[in-house]
């Protein structure tokens, strides 16, 4: 099984995967600013899972070093900074990014303006020698860290330009849902489904919910 880093993995989100990979059996390591932060939230995870999964804590750098798959989940407020910091790290590596750049106001969430880019557009040109594929934006981080056993009333959907790393990726969301994720085209469609998430954040408020997206009606396999 491939060694995945969560960066931002002491955060809800962050938590909510890694128990999730480390769950169907890979190698995960927390990554976050504090080493003994992200050791904590580790040994933590650690008495939730059983087999061949593991789960242990580093900083960020370290994280992103040993890993062979990293998963950036962070705020967007700190993502560009750090992915400068990691870019050298990542290199020939697959990053999956699932920032959602969003801003709160009275009338509740929305997603930021970020011109003509995302932020895994902003991953990509940062860290220009990895693979960045953006996908897990739209899973509450409520329903990652409970007790179900899989997520499968709900579908990840992934985008990304190069071939191999969406197809790691796409597999790679059957340990958290049961099947497959969705291909959803190439990176600059991530300027679609980063903002989408303050719809469901909206919808979850209005309804008292978590909601999730699920696509109806596929059939066969999506051209490439």
């Amino acid at each position: 099984m491939d060694t995945i880093a969560i960066i931002g993995g002491t955060g809800p989100q962050g938590k909510g995967l890694g128990y999730r990979f480390a769950k169907a059996g890979h190698r995960v390591v927390l990554g976050s600013r504090s080493k003994e932060r992200a050791a904590a939230a580790a040994e933590a995870l650690r008495l939730r899972i059983s087999g061949s999964g593991s789960l242990d804590g580093a900083d960020n750098v370290k994280a992103a070093e040993i890993a062979d798959l990293v998963v950036v989940a962070v705020p967007y407020d700190g993502h560009d900074a750090l992915l400068a910091e990691l870019g050298d790290h990542l290199a020939g590596k697959v990053v999956v990014n699932c920032v959602n750049p969003l801003g709160f106001d009275k009338a509740g969430p929305y997603g930021l303006d970020l011109g003509p880019s995302s932020a895994a557009e902003k991953a990509q040109a940062l860290a220009p020698e990895a693979h960045v594929v953006g996908a897990f934006h739209h899973l509450s981080a409520v329903s990652l860290i409970s007790g179900a056993d899989l997520l499968d009333h709900e579908d990840v959907l992934v985008c990304g330009d190069d071939a191999t790393a969406k197809a790691k990726v796409l597999e790679l969301a059957a340990t958290v849902t049961g099947k497959p994720g969705i291909d959803a085209g190439p990176l600059r469609l991530a300027r679609h489904l980063e903002p989408l998430t303050a719809v469901l954040i909206s919808i979850n408020k209005r309804y008292k919910v978590r909601s999730g997206i699920a696509i109806s009606g596929l059939t066969g396999v999506p051209n490439r």
